[in-house]
Protein backbone atom coordinates (compact mmCIF):
# COMPACT_ATOMS: atom_id res chain seq x y z
CA UNK A 1 0.00 0.00 0.00
CA UNK A 2 1.22 3.51 -0.76
CA UNK A 3 2.31 5.52 2.24
CA UNK A 4 -0.25 8.19 2.99
CA UNK A 5 1.28 11.66 3.20
CA UNK A 6 -1.87 13.75 3.63
CA UNK A 7 -4.36 14.08 6.43
CA UNK A 8 -6.53 11.16 7.45
CA UNK A 9 -9.72 12.60 6.02
CA UNK A 10 -12.52 11.54 3.73
CA UNK A 11 -13.40 13.79 0.82
CA UNK A 12 -16.79 13.66 -0.87
CA UNK A 13 -16.61 13.74 -4.67
CA UNK A 14 -19.16 14.16 -7.43
CA UNK A 15 -18.70 13.28 -11.10
CA UNK A 16 -20.90 15.22 -13.52
CA UNK A 17 -21.23 13.42 -16.84
CA UNK A 18 -20.25 10.04 -15.42
CA UNK A 19 -21.78 7.88 -18.18
CA UNK A 20 -19.00 8.58 -20.70
CA UNK A 21 -15.63 6.88 -21.01
CA UNK A 22 -13.74 9.48 -18.97
CA UNK A 23 -16.43 9.45 -16.29
CA UNK A 24 -16.18 5.68 -16.16
CA UNK A 25 -12.43 5.81 -15.66
CA UNK A 26 -12.81 8.38 -12.90
CA UNK A 27 -15.23 6.01 -11.18
CA UNK A 28 -12.95 3.00 -11.62
CA UNK A 29 -9.92 4.78 -10.19
CA UNK A 30 -11.71 6.58 -7.36
CA UNK A 31 -13.67 3.57 -6.07
CA UNK A 32 -10.61 2.23 -4.25
CA UNK A 33 -9.16 5.60 -3.26
CA UNK A 34 -8.60 5.60 0.50
CA UNK A 35 -9.68 9.19 0.96
CA UNK A 36 -12.60 9.51 -1.45
CA UNK A 37 -16.30 8.83 -1.10
CA UNK A 38 -18.05 9.05 -4.47
CA UNK A 39 -21.25 10.81 -3.52
CA UNK A 40 -22.76 11.36 -6.97
CA UNK A 41 -22.30 10.15 -10.52
CA UNK A 42 -24.66 12.06 -12.78
CA UNK A 43 -26.25 11.24 -16.11
CA UNK A 44 -29.48 12.79 -17.36
CA UNK A 45 -30.25 9.90 -19.71
CA UNK A 46 -29.50 7.09 -17.24
CA UNK A 47 -31.13 8.30 -14.03
CA UNK A 48 -31.40 5.60 -11.32
CA UNK A 49 -29.59 2.98 -13.43
CA UNK A 50 -26.63 1.24 -11.81
CA UNK A 51 -23.36 2.70 -13.03
CA UNK A 52 -22.17 -0.86 -13.64
CA UNK A 53 -24.76 -1.23 -16.41
CA UNK A 54 -22.82 1.29 -18.52
CA UNK A 55 -19.43 0.53 -16.97
CA UNK A 56 -19.46 -3.26 -16.68
CA UNK A 57 -15.91 -3.34 -15.29
CA UNK A 58 -17.46 -2.03 -12.06
CA UNK A 59 -19.82 -5.00 -11.51
CA UNK A 60 -19.53 -6.13 -7.91
CA UNK A 61 -17.43 -3.12 -6.93
CA UNK A 62 -20.12 -0.52 -6.36
CA UNK A 63 -23.89 -0.20 -5.99
CA UNK A 64 -23.80 3.44 -7.01
CA UNK A 65 -26.58 4.59 -9.32
CA UNK A 66 -26.65 7.49 -11.74
CA UNK A 67 -28.31 10.66 -10.50
CA UNK A 68 -29.83 13.45 -12.57
CA UNK A 69 -28.83 16.16 -10.11
CA UNK A 70 -27.62 19.42 -11.61
CA UNK A 71 -24.00 20.50 -11.14
CA UNK A 72 -25.14 23.08 -8.58
CA UNK A 73 -27.06 20.45 -6.61
CA UNK A 74 -24.03 18.18 -6.64
CA UNK A 75 -21.72 21.00 -5.59
CA UNK A 76 -23.84 21.74 -2.53
CA UNK A 77 -23.08 18.30 -1.09
CA UNK A 78 -19.48 17.52 -2.12
CA UNK A 79 -15.97 18.83 -1.55
CA UNK A 80 -14.72 18.36 -5.10
CA UNK A 81 -16.63 18.15 -8.37
CA UNK A 82 -15.31 16.57 -11.57
CA UNK A 83 -16.88 17.96 -14.75
CA UNK A 84 -16.64 15.23 -17.41
CA UNK A 85 -18.61 17.27 -19.93
CA UNK A 86 -18.21 18.13 -23.64
CA UNK A 87 -16.18 21.15 -24.66
CA UNK A 88 -18.23 24.31 -24.37
CA UNK A 89 -20.49 22.89 -21.64
CA UNK A 90 -18.49 23.34 -18.44
CA UNK A 91 -18.24 27.07 -19.03
CA UNK A 92 -22.02 27.28 -18.59
CA UNK A 93 -21.75 25.99 -15.01
CA UNK A 94 -18.35 26.98 -13.67
CA UNK A 95 -19.05 30.67 -12.89
CA UNK A 96 -21.90 29.66 -10.56
CA UNK A 97 -19.98 26.68 -9.16
CA UNK A 98 -17.12 28.96 -8.16
CA UNK A 99 -19.54 30.91 -5.97
CA UNK A 100 -20.33 27.76 -3.95
CA UNK A 101 -16.72 27.31 -2.82
CA UNK A 102 -16.47 23.76 -4.18
CA UNK A 103 -13.16 22.59 -5.64
CA UNK A 104 -13.47 22.04 -9.40
CA UNK A 105 -11.63 19.66 -11.73
CA UNK A 106 -12.73 20.26 -15.30
CA UNK A 107 -12.03 17.54 -17.85
CA UNK A 108 -12.95 19.70 -20.85
CA UNK A 109 -10.92 22.34 -22.71
CA UNK A 110 -13.02 25.22 -21.39
CA UNK A 111 -10.37 26.50 -18.98
CA UNK A 112 -7.13 25.09 -20.39
CA UNK A 113 -6.11 28.04 -22.53
CA UNK A 114 -4.94 31.20 -20.78
CA UNK A 115 -5.72 33.45 -23.74
CA UNK A 116 -9.50 33.82 -24.19
CA UNK A 117 -8.97 35.03 -27.76
CA UNK A 118 -7.91 31.49 -28.74
CA UNK A 119 -11.32 29.98 -28.06
CA UNK A 120 -13.31 31.26 -31.06
CA UNK A 121 -10.69 29.97 -33.52
CA UNK A 122 -9.98 26.59 -31.93
CA UNK A 123 -13.22 25.72 -30.10
CA UNK A 124 -15.86 27.80 -31.83
CA UNK A 125 -17.14 29.83 -28.89
CA UNK A 126 -16.41 33.13 -27.19
CA UNK A 127 -14.85 32.84 -23.74
CA UNK A 128 -16.34 35.56 -21.56
CA UNK A 129 -14.58 34.67 -18.30
CA UNK A 130 -10.91 35.65 -18.63
CA UNK A 131 -10.73 36.15 -14.86
CA UNK A 132 -11.60 32.49 -14.35
CA UNK A 133 -9.04 31.34 -16.91
CA UNK A 134 -6.40 32.85 -14.67
CA UNK A 135 -7.74 31.01 -11.62
CA UNK A 136 -7.54 27.56 -13.21
CA UNK A 137 -4.25 25.67 -13.02
CA UNK A 138 -3.22 23.38 -15.86
CA UNK A 139 -3.48 19.90 -14.39
CA UNK A 140 -0.15 18.40 -15.44
CA UNK A 141 1.58 17.63 -12.13
CA UNK A 142 5.02 17.09 -13.61
CA UNK A 143 5.02 20.71 -14.86
CA UNK A 144 2.72 22.51 -12.39
CA UNK A 145 3.05 20.56 -9.14
CA UNK A 146 3.53 23.52 -6.79
CA UNK A 147 0.69 25.50 -8.37
CA UNK A 148 -1.64 22.51 -8.15
CA UNK A 149 -0.91 22.07 -4.45
CA UNK A 150 -2.44 25.49 -3.80
CA UNK A 151 -5.19 25.37 -6.42
CA UNK A 152 -8.95 25.20 -6.08
CA UNK A 153 -9.62 24.86 -9.81
CA UNK A 154 -7.90 22.44 -12.18
CA UNK A 155 -8.14 22.26 -15.97
CA UNK A 156 -7.15 18.75 -16.99
CA UNK A 157 -4.95 18.54 -20.14
CA UNK A 158 -6.11 17.08 -23.43
CA UNK A 159 -4.94 13.59 -24.37
CA UNK A 160 -2.91 14.35 -27.51
CA UNK A 161 -1.62 17.49 -25.83
CA UNK A 162 -0.42 15.44 -22.85
CA UNK A 163 1.58 12.95 -24.88
CA UNK A 164 3.05 15.73 -27.02
CA UNK A 165 4.04 18.01 -24.13
CA UNK A 166 5.59 15.24 -22.06
CA UNK A 167 7.73 14.01 -24.93
CA UNK A 168 8.82 17.39 -26.35
CA UNK A 169 9.37 19.59 -23.29
CA UNK A 170 12.69 18.12 -22.08
CA UNK A 171 14.42 18.86 -25.38
CA UNK A 172 13.53 22.53 -25.65
CA UNK A 173 16.63 23.65 -23.76
CA UNK A 174 18.61 22.73 -26.88
CA UNK A 175 19.42 25.29 -29.56
CA UNK A 176 16.68 24.62 -32.11
CA UNK A 177 17.23 24.93 -35.85
CA UNK A 178 13.51 25.62 -36.26
CA UNK A 179 10.73 26.76 -33.96
CA UNK A 180 8.34 24.45 -35.85
CA UNK A 181 7.89 21.00 -34.34
CA UNK A 182 6.00 18.36 -36.32
CA UNK A 183 3.75 16.06 -34.29
CA UNK A 184 2.16 12.93 -35.73
CA UNK A 185 -0.49 11.51 -33.40
CA UNK A 186 -2.04 8.04 -33.60
CA UNK A 187 -5.19 7.81 -31.48
CA UNK A 188 -7.45 4.95 -30.39
CA UNK A 189 -11.20 5.10 -30.90
CA UNK A 190 -11.98 5.96 -27.26
CA UNK A 191 -10.26 9.30 -27.86
CA UNK A 192 -13.38 10.58 -29.57
CA UNK A 193 -15.69 9.60 -26.70
CA UNK A 194 -18.61 7.22 -26.35
CA UNK A 195 -21.02 9.06 -28.64
CA UNK A 196 -21.96 7.36 -31.86
CA UNK A 197 -21.59 8.55 -35.42
CA UNK A 198 -21.09 6.82 -38.75
CA UNK A 199 -17.31 6.98 -38.57
CA UNK A 200 -17.32 4.79 -35.44
CA UNK A 201 -19.26 1.89 -36.93
CA UNK A 202 -17.11 -1.25 -36.68
CA UNK A 203 -17.04 -1.87 -40.42
CA UNK A 204 -15.83 1.71 -40.97
CA UNK A 205 -13.28 1.77 -38.18
CA UNK A 206 -11.70 -1.68 -38.33
CA UNK A 207 -8.48 -2.08 -40.35
CA UNK A 208 -8.47 1.68 -40.92
CA UNK A 209 -5.84 4.38 -40.43
CA UNK A 210 -7.79 7.57 -40.97
CA UNK A 211 -6.29 11.05 -41.01
CA UNK A 212 -9.22 12.60 -39.16
CA UNK A 213 -7.58 15.93 -38.33
CA UNK A 214 -4.49 16.47 -40.49
CA UNK A 215 -4.43 20.23 -39.78
CA UNK A 216 -5.77 22.72 -37.24
CA UNK A 217 -6.24 20.24 -34.41
CA UNK A 218 -7.69 21.99 -31.37
CA UNK A 219 -4.95 20.75 -29.04
CA UNK A 220 -2.40 22.82 -30.96
CA UNK A 221 -2.62 26.05 -28.90
CA UNK A 222 -2.62 24.03 -25.68
CA UNK A 223 0.65 22.34 -26.62
CA UNK A 224 2.19 25.65 -27.70
CA UNK A 225 1.08 27.32 -24.47
CA UNK A 226 2.71 24.73 -22.22
CA UNK A 227 5.90 24.50 -24.25
CA UNK A 228 6.21 28.28 -23.96
CA UNK A 229 5.69 27.92 -20.20
CA UNK A 230 8.52 25.37 -20.01
CA UNK A 231 11.03 26.99 -22.33
CA UNK A 232 10.01 30.63 -22.83
CA UNK A 233 10.29 29.90 -26.56
CA UNK A 234 7.59 30.59 -29.13
CA UNK A 235 7.12 27.10 -30.54
CA UNK A 236 4.81 26.38 -33.46
CA UNK A 237 3.22 22.93 -33.55
CA UNK A 238 2.36 21.25 -36.85
CA UNK A 239 0.00 18.54 -35.61
CA UNK A 240 -1.67 15.81 -37.66
CA UNK A 241 -3.94 13.28 -35.94
CA UNK A 242 -4.82 9.80 -37.19
CA UNK A 243 -7.50 7.44 -35.98
CA UNK A 244 -6.04 3.92 -35.79
CA UNK A 245 -7.29 0.41 -35.22
CA UNK A 246 -7.12 0.24 -31.41
CA UNK A 247 -9.52 1.19 -28.63
CA UNK A 248 -7.21 2.91 -26.13
CA UNK A 249 -3.89 4.66 -26.36
CA UNK A 250 -2.01 7.44 -28.09
CA UNK A 251 1.40 7.49 -29.72
CA UNK A 252 2.87 10.86 -30.66
CA UNK A 253 5.93 11.01 -32.88
CA UNK A 254 7.49 14.47 -32.86
CA UNK A 255 10.27 15.86 -35.04
CA UNK A 256 12.47 18.38 -33.24
CA UNK A 257 15.16 19.95 -35.40
CA UNK A 258 18.33 20.32 -33.34
CA UNK A 259 21.90 19.04 -33.13
CA UNK A 260 22.67 16.76 -30.20
CA UNK A 261 23.72 13.23 -29.29
CA UNK A 262 22.20 10.32 -27.38
CA UNK A 263 24.15 10.92 -24.17
CA UNK A 264 23.04 14.53 -24.02
CA UNK A 265 19.41 13.66 -24.75
CA UNK A 266 19.27 11.00 -22.06
CA UNK A 267 20.79 13.50 -19.67
CA UNK A 268 18.08 16.04 -20.53
CA UNK A 269 15.32 13.48 -19.96
CA UNK A 270 16.71 12.37 -16.61
CA UNK A 271 17.26 15.93 -15.46
CA UNK A 272 13.78 17.04 -16.50
CA UNK A 273 11.82 14.16 -15.01
CA UNK A 274 14.12 13.12 -12.16
CA UNK A 275 12.22 10.65 -9.99
CA UNK A 276 8.76 11.22 -11.49
CA UNK A 277 6.92 7.97 -10.79
CA UNK A 278 4.48 8.29 -13.67
CA UNK A 279 7.16 8.94 -16.31
CA UNK A 280 9.14 6.04 -17.77
CA UNK A 281 12.11 6.48 -20.11
CA UNK A 282 12.15 3.74 -22.73
CA UNK A 283 14.91 2.44 -24.96
CA UNK A 284 15.70 -1.26 -24.72
CA UNK A 285 17.53 -2.48 -27.79
CA UNK A 286 16.85 -6.12 -26.91
CA UNK A 287 13.12 -5.70 -26.35
CA UNK A 288 10.29 -6.04 -28.84
CA UNK A 289 9.29 -2.65 -27.46
CA UNK A 290 12.47 -0.70 -27.99
CA UNK A 291 10.53 2.54 -28.23
CA UNK A 292 7.35 3.68 -26.45
CA UNK A 293 4.24 1.85 -27.58
CA UNK A 294 0.65 2.43 -26.37
CA UNK A 295 0.29 -1.32 -25.96
CA UNK A 296 2.57 -1.26 -22.91
CA UNK A 297 0.80 1.57 -21.04
CA UNK A 298 -2.85 0.50 -21.42
CA UNK A 299 -4.65 0.60 -18.08
CA UNK A 300 -1.92 2.61 -16.36
CA UNK A 301 -1.11 6.21 -15.45
CA UNK A 302 2.32 6.00 -17.06
CA UNK A 303 3.67 8.10 -19.88
CA UNK A 304 6.48 6.36 -21.75
CA UNK A 305 9.05 8.56 -23.46
CA UNK A 306 11.86 7.67 -25.84
CA UNK A 307 13.69 9.03 -28.85
CA UNK A 308 15.70 8.23 -31.95
CA UNK A 309 18.45 10.30 -33.57
CA UNK A 310 18.23 11.22 -37.23
CA UNK A 311 21.73 12.49 -37.99
CA UNK A 312 20.97 12.75 -41.70
CA UNK A 313 18.88 15.87 -41.28
CA UNK A 314 19.79 16.75 -37.67
CA UNK A 315 16.47 15.71 -36.22
CA UNK A 316 15.39 14.31 -32.85
CA UNK A 317 12.44 11.94 -33.18
CA UNK A 318 10.70 11.97 -29.81
CA UNK A 319 8.03 9.40 -28.87
CA UNK A 320 5.32 9.66 -26.25
CA UNK A 321 2.87 6.86 -25.39
CA UNK A 322 -0.05 7.11 -22.98
CA UNK A 323 -3.41 5.57 -22.23
CA UNK A 324 -5.59 8.44 -23.42
CA UNK A 325 -8.26 7.66 -20.82
CA UNK A 326 -5.86 7.71 -17.85
CA UNK A 327 -2.65 9.74 -18.18
CA UNK A 328 -4.46 11.61 -20.95
CA UNK A 329 -7.52 12.36 -18.80
CA UNK A 330 -8.69 10.78 -15.52
CA UNK A 331 -5.23 9.86 -14.22
CA UNK A 332 -3.86 13.39 -14.40
CA UNK A 333 -7.11 14.65 -12.88
CA UNK A 334 -6.80 12.35 -9.87
CA UNK A 335 -3.07 12.96 -9.53
CA UNK A 336 -3.88 16.68 -9.39
CA UNK A 337 -6.68 16.10 -6.89
CA UNK A 338 -4.27 14.16 -4.66
CA UNK A 339 -1.89 17.12 -4.68
CA UNK A 340 -4.74 19.54 -4.03
CA UNK A 341 -5.73 17.67 -0.86
CA UNK A 342 -2.19 16.76 0.18
CA UNK A 343 -2.82 13.05 -0.21
CA UNK A 344 -0.15 10.76 -1.56
CA UNK A 345 0.20 12.04 -5.12
CA UNK A 346 -0.05 8.56 -6.60
CA UNK A 347 -2.86 7.17 -4.45
CA UNK A 348 -5.01 4.82 -6.61
CA UNK A 349 -2.74 5.43 -9.62
CA UNK A 350 0.32 3.19 -9.32
CA UNK A 351 -0.59 -0.02 -11.12
CA UNK A 352 1.06 -1.99 -13.89
CA UNK A 353 -0.38 -1.74 -17.35
CA UNK A 354 -2.32 -4.64 -18.87
CA UNK A 355 -0.27 -6.97 -21.02
CA UNK A 356 -0.95 -8.43 -23.47
CA UNK A 357 -3.94 -6.50 -24.74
Amino acid sequence: MLERTGENKLIKAGIVGASGYVGGELLRLLINHENIEIKYATSKSHKNEKVSRLHPDLYGLTDLRFSDKTPMEVASDVDVIFLALPHGTSIKYVPDLVETGVNIIDMSADFRLKNPEKYPEWYGFEHNYPDLLNKFVYGMPELHRNEIKNAKYIATPGCIASSSIYSIAPFLSLSLDSNIINVDAKVGSSGSGSGLDESKVFSERFNSIRAYKPVHHRHTPEIEQELKYVSNKDIKIALSAHSVNMVRGILTTSSIYAVSDEIKLWSLLREFYGNERSVRLIMDKKSNYRYPDPKTVIGSNFVDIGFAMDNYIKRIVSFGAIDNMIKGASGNAIQSMNLMYKFNEYESLIMPSLFPV
